[in-house]
C-alpha cells in the first residue's frame, strides 16, 4: 500500500520569522526498524515508507521546517535554539478530531544547529520511541513515536562512529515556553501577539487571553510533573525549550525510571549540581511557568497590571502541583479522595523507601500482597506503617489501576540498544510489547531492578 498522509498544516501559513523552510537531509541507505501501526491508523496514515520517514522523500502535502525557540538552559538564557536537528514535516488532524504534528528527528542540520551535524545516533531514537510509548500507555501526557529508521550513515560521538537513526515524532505541537521566551526578548510584539492567539486556537480555546492562556499551561504542567513523580519519572532536561505549551511531555534526552527511590535523584550526565533531580522536578516546573509570565506580560499595555496578574497565576501553581501530587499519591495507596491529613502517611512510606534503598515501582506494585514487606531491610517499621494504612481501608483495585507492574528500566533500555546496534531489534520488541500493558504483570524478568553489576548510573542526550 502506498504512503498516504492526511497533512492539513496550520504553522507553516505563520510569519516566515516563526521558521525557516527546508526539507530533510537525505541519508545513504533507509531502512524501516520500527512502525507504529496503531498510531499510524489513529492518524489517518495509510502504507509506510522508510524513505520519507528517513527524509529522502518529502511526500505530498508536507510543508517541512525548523521551528525557531529560545530558552533557559540550566537556568542560562539562550537567545536563539530552533530546531537543530529535527524538521517538522506538517500536521494531521487524528480521528479524535486532535490537530497533531509529525516532526522528523535527526533529520540533518538546520540554521539552528549550531555547529552541530543534525543527526541522530541509534541508541537515543530508540530509547526515546521505547519510553514514550511507555508513557503513553500510563495515561501521561506525550509526544509519541510513529517510527525509527536506520539511515546506513555513521554518527560521530564521543564513543566514536555510531549506527544514525531518525525517528518520527507525534505531538499535540512543538510550541514551547521557548517559542515565547524568543519573540519576547527580541521586543517583536507583534510576532509575540500571533504566537499567543495561535497557541491558544490550538490548545486552549477556553482561554481568555494571554493570562488564560498561562493559567491554562500552568494548570496542565501542574498535572503532567504529578504524573511524572506518580511513576519515578525523572525529564533531566527540564530546559524552558523542552517545556510545552500542551502540557505533553516531549524531548527524551538522559530521561530515566527510578528504581531505588531517593529524592535527590539524577541521571542526566550533564546536570552536575542536580538542578533536575527528581525532587527538584515541581520547582522547576513553577520556575518554567515563570519564565513563560515574563514572555506574556510584554503584551499588555498596563505592565504593572499585567505583573500583577501573572504572579498570581504563577504564585497559585505550587498549591496545583501539590494537590495533583496528593491526589496520584493517593490513589497509588488506595485511597479515592486523599486529603491533606493522608499527607504524612504516603511521606512515611517515600521515607522508609528512601532509607532502605526500596525499589519505587515495585514497592507501590507489591502493596497489599505479601511481598511489599520483602522490599525494605527494616521490615518493623514497614508493618507499623502498613498497619495504620490497612485502617484506612485502601481499595485495592484503584491501586491494580494506578501502580504499574513494569516501567523501562534503563538497564533494559540500554541492553535493548546494545543489541540494536549489534543488529538485534528482538530486546526492543520485547520491550515495547511488555510495557504496552504496564498495569499487568506479563514478562516478570523484566520487572526486576538491575543487579548491582547492571546499574546504569547516568544517561546522554546524544547530541
Amino acid at each position: 500500500m502506498s504512503l498516504h498522509i492526511p497533512f492539513d498544516n496550520s504553522y507553516a501559513a505563520l510569519p516566515d520569522a516563526f521558521y525557516t523552510r527546508l526539507d530533510p537531509t537525505p541519508v545513504s541507505k533507509p531502512q524501516m526498524l520500527a512502525w507504529n501501526d496503531a498510531l499510524a491508523s489513529d492518524l489517518g496514515i495509510t502504507g509506510s515508507d522508510a524513505t520519507v520517514f528517513a527524509g529522502n522523500i518529502v511526500p505530498k502535502g508536507a510543508a517541512p521546517l525548523a521551528q525557531l525557540y529560545a530558552g533557559h538552559q540550566f537556568g542560562n538564557y539562550n537567545p536563539q535554539l530552533g530546531d537543530g536537528r529535527a524538521i517538522l514535516l506538517g500536521e494531521v488532524i487524528d480521528k479524535s478530531g486532535t490537530r497533531r504534528d509529525i516532526q522528523l528527528k535527526g533529520s540533518g542540520p538546520t540554521p539552528y544547529s549550531r555547529m552541530g551535524d543534525g543527526r541522530a545516533w541509534l541508541g537515543p531514537v530508540l530509547r526515546e520511541y521505547v519510553v514514550s510509548e511507555a508513557m503513553h500507555a500510563l495515561s501521561i501526557p506525550t509526544s509519541r513515536a510513529l517510527a525509527a529508521v536506520a539511515t546506513g550513515d555513521p554518527v560521530y560521538r564521543e564513543q566514536g562512529a555510531l549506527p544514525g537513526a531518525v525517528l518520527t515524532r507525534v505531538a499535540a505541537s512543538h510550541l514551547r515556553v521557548g517559542t515565547f521566551q524568543v519573540f519576547a526578548h527580541r521586543g517583536h510584539i507583534d510576532e509575540l501577539r500571533t504566537l499567543a492567539d495561535y497557541a491558544i486556537a490550538r490548545h486552549w480555546p477556553d482561554a481568555d487571553g494571554p493570562m488564560g492562556l498561562l493559567s491554562a499551561v500552568c494548570a496542565a504542567q501542574a498535572e503532567l510533573i504529578a504524573a511524572w513523580m506518580s511513576v519515578g519519572f525523572i525529564h533531566g532536561v527540564m530546559n524552558t525549550d523542552n517545556c510545552t505549551i500542551s502540557g505533553e511531555t516531549i524531548d527524551y534526552g538522559p530521561c530515566a525510571f527510578m528504581d531505588a527511590y531517593t529524592e535527590g535523584r539524577v541521571f542526566s550526565s550533564i546536570d552536575q549540581m542536580g538542578r533536575y533531580a527528581y525532587g527538584n522536578q515541581p520547582r522547576i516546573a513553577v520556575w518554567n511557568m515563570a519564565q513563560l509570565a515574563t514572555a506574556l506580560i510584554q503584551l499588555f499595555e498596563d505592565k504593572d497590571k499585567a505583573v500583577e496578574d501573572a504572579t498570581a497565576i504563577v504564585h497559585a501553581m505550587p498549591n496545583q502541583l501539590q494537590a495533583a501530587w496528593l491526589r496520584r499519591f493517593g490513589a497509588k495507596i488506595g485511597l479515592n479522595s486523599a486529603t491533606a491529613d493522608h499527607q504524612p502517611l504516603i511521606e512515611e512510606l517515600l521515607a522508609l523507601m528512601q532509607t532502605d534503598g526500596a525499589d519505587f515501582t515495585n514497592t507501590f506494585a507489591a502493596l497489599g500482597t505479601d511481598s511489599a514487606r520483602d522490599q525494605f531491610s527494616d521490615r518493623d517499621a514497614f508493618d507499623a506503617w502498613a498497619q495504620r494504612w490497612q485502617a484506612t481501608n485502601p481499595d485495592i483495585n484503584l491501586m491494580a489501576r494506578t501502580n504499574p507492574q513494569i516501567i523501562p528500566r534503563n538497564h533494559r533500555i540500554e541492553a535493548m540498544i546494545e543489541a540494536a546496534v549489534a543488529g538485534d531489534m528482538g530486546p526492543f520488541e520485547r520491550l515495547t510489547k511488555a510495557l504496552a500493558t504496564p498495569f499487568r504483570a506479563t514478562d516478570p524478568d523484566l520487572h526486576r531492578p538491575p543487579n548491582t553489576d547492571e546499574i546504569v548510573p547516568a544517561t546522554f542526550c546524544g547530541t
